[in-house]
């Protein structure tokens, strides 16, 4: 006899902390037949070709002329007035973590919501961390304010003029504006980098995300001499590895694929906005390399997805919220197409 008793429905697994993780990902809903499709980074999904690189740069310590040759192809690309006012780091993240041991206890504020390593980080280090959803609403004791600009997870890009008067205001009391530009490549028009001499301004600049090399761990805080030469002396004698140090030289300097990417990325992510209004999605809000959903089902969704193979960013805090990254190939395209054409 058949039992028509209602079965319970298993929770849906909580989302993780940070996307690219795919063996935590195939944990929980095993290995696909066809392999993931990994959705869940804004990571450039067609990397800068890294090509020949020597063997010396495996073999020697870095050498002070390269890293020098790094930052000037750093300073080019950015458009930051001098070397002097550029510190290398192995990934922002390990600048996201050492910043706020440069301080005394301070009052932090995060223009929220936002990549969570950065409240994470100064509250760590035992400041006072507070969030605030606006410029308006930042206190005005705060010592230390943090927008990642254009912003991550919903693309939201904070004005110029509205960024370079909150630091003045800052800077008047020794306080720091930290502006996180990591998706700032697709963007260029709003990057902060001609005035990272001010006082009391910090830009951090990821390589791997446009470049599509984040297992390189390159990045860079641009800033005035003064805090520049505090990062470098934190972060220690070569911090950046002489294979970072070869292909980011090349890859910011390769001017004519710098273009081209960009205009890839611009049409790759249109193209993602006409799937999802077709799928009747709801998109918040985009940069050129991800698009973040709003609906009432993204848990499903996201786990519809995973079981199709196609790993997307959920978010702990906001269970509406999804993050597509663009698809690399076009059977990644396939694959996405089909799976939105079964949910319901």
């Amino acid at each position: 006899m058949r039992d028509d008793t209602p079965q319970p429905i298993d929770p849906l697994p909580e989302p993780l902390a940070h996307g690219g993780d795919l063996s935590s990902a195939e944990a929980l809903y095993g290995p696909p037949p066809q392999g993931w499709v990994d959705l869940s980074t804004g990571i450039n999904p067609a990397p800068y070709p890294v090509g020949d690189i020597g063997a010396t740069a495996f073999s020697r310590l870095p050498e002070k002329s390269a890293i020098n040759d790094l930052l000037l192809a750093a300073r080019d690309y950015y458009g930051a007035p001098g070397c002097g006012a550029i510190a290398a780091a192995p990934g922002t993240q390990a600048l996201i973590q050492w910043l706020p041991r440069l301080r005394p206890r301070s009052r932090v504020t995060v223009l929220s919501p936002t990549y969570a390593e950065h409240a994470h980080a100064w509250a760590s280090a035992g400041h006072d961390v507070a969030e605030a959803a606006a410029l308006e609403q930042v206190p005005g004791d705060t010592d230390v304010l943090i927008i990642v600009n254009p912003n991550n997870p919903n693309g939201v890009c904070t004005q110029r003029q509205d960024l370079l008067d909150t630091r003045r205001n800052l800077a008047r009391r020794g306080g720091w504006l930290i502006v996180d530009e990591a998706f700032a490549d697709v963007a260029p028009d709003i990057s902060l980098a001609a005035h990272c001499q001010d006082d009391g301004l910090i830009i951090l600049r990821s390589f791997g995300k446009f470049f599509g090399l984040a297992g390189l761990r390159l990045g860079f805080a641009l800033c005035n001499p003064q805090t520049a030469s505090r990062l470098n002396q934190a972060l220690g004698p070569w911090s950046v590895s002489g294979p970072a140090i070869a292909v980011g030289t090349r890859a910011l300097r390769d001017t004519a694929w710098i273009e081209q990417t960009r205009n890839t990325l611009r049409a790759e992510v249109q193209r993602l906005e006409i799937l999802f209004g077709r799928a009747e999605l709801d998109i918040v809000g985009t940069t050129d390399l991800f698009v973040l959903i709003r609906s009432n089902q993204a848990a499903r969704l996201h786990a519809h997805l995973a079981q199709n193979g196609i790993w997307t960013r959920a978010f702990p805090g906001n269970r509406a919220w999804i993050r597509f990254g663009q698809p690399g190939t076009e059977e990644h395209w396939r694959r996405l197409e089909t799976a939105l054409d079964l949910f319901s």
